[in-house]
């Protein structure tokens, strides 16, 4: 019985690459039979997996209409992954007898399964990461770059952005409250958890730090988190969900930077009266009831 040939790949990239080519080609005077096999992410639409099944078939399809090409998802550990791309090749094809390919950096040092396997050598240093990288900016002017921006955008699940807001809760029993910039009402500081903080605590203290200076404070307590109605996403299916702490002021001078343009302590017994007045801004009334809840310390 002939033997059919498997490649192992991903294909994240915009064009097959003459690496892709040349892996291609190897296989394909090898085998009358190809088979591609494709690995699906977990995460829909990111910078390492940007190009969904269908976008990568039509274009493995495009270089060679005789490929049969078979969708695998990723798994979190190894050997359920190699049980999985066994199966899947087992059912689809169940009378046939396989050989899997793959090439530099490929999968052959994760499979545990029952097939044979074999390396290509290198045929130049080629990386899909690095065209991905280098077209990241690259803006054409043709309907179907338009499409494809539209097809990818409505393929990404909609996102929940995670925002920290924080009460400074100061002597005399004020909070710290500030103003954006061209903005008159008044507002928790905060801004948007980044990937470089280790927790939303961390994210908290460095927006604090950020948008009011060095002051010391003790430890971040999170009161709870809440749907903020910003303006920027009201017409989008993106929405801001913040989580929201306070803390006790300890030293320091507060001082307006990044975002925010003024900074003042106010009594805390005027926020419902400033919410009353609109000098608190509608996005932060949620806020203001949690805090006038959990004022304890």
């Amino acid at each position: 019985m002939k033997i059919t040939g498997v490649i192992i790949a991903r294909f994240q990239t915009p064009y097959l690459h003459e690496g892709h080519k040349y892996l291609l080609n190897e296989i394909r005077a090898k085998h009358n039979k190809v088979i591609v096999v494709l690995g699906i992410s977990p995460v829909r639409g990111s910078h390492r997996n940007p190009f969904d099944f269908y976008t990568r078939e039509r274009m493995l399809k495009q270089y060679d209409s005789s490929l049969v090409i078979l969708p695998l998802n990723d798994e979190r550990s190894d050997s359920n992954w190699s049980a999985q791309l066994d199966s899947l090749l087992g059912k689809v094809f169940p009378t046939e007898s396989f050989l899997l390919y793959g090439s530099r950096d490929s999968f052959i040092p994760y499979y545990s399964g029952r097939y044979a396997v074999h390396e290509l050598p290198d045929a130049g240093d080629y990386s899909a990461t690095a065209i991905r990288e280098e077209n990241a900016d690259k803006v054409k002017d043709t309907e179907d770059f338009r499409m494809g921006i539209n097809y990818a955008y409505y393929n990404t699940y909609s996102k929940v952005y995670p925002t920290v807001d924080i009460a400074v809760l100061g002597q005399d029993n004020t909070v710290l409250l500030g103003k954006k910039h061209n903005a008159p009402e008044w507002r928790f500081p905060g801004g948007f958890a980044d990937v470089s903080d280790d927790c939303f605590e961390a994210a908290a203290k460095r927006e604090m730090h950020e948008e009011c200076g060095n002051i010391t404070t003790g430890e971040m307590i999170y009161i709870g988190s809440a749907k903020i109605d910003d303006w920027r996403y009201r017409s989008e299916a993106d929405k801001i969900t913040t989580l929201f702490f306070k803390t006790k002021w300890l030293m320091g001078k507060p001082v307006a930077a990044d975002d925010l343009s003024e900074v003042a302590w106010v009594p805390v017994e005027k926020l419902e009266e400033f919410m009353q007045d609109h000098q608190i801004t509608q996005e932060h009334h949620v806020l203001v009831r949690m805090l006038l809840k959990n004022l304890d310390m």
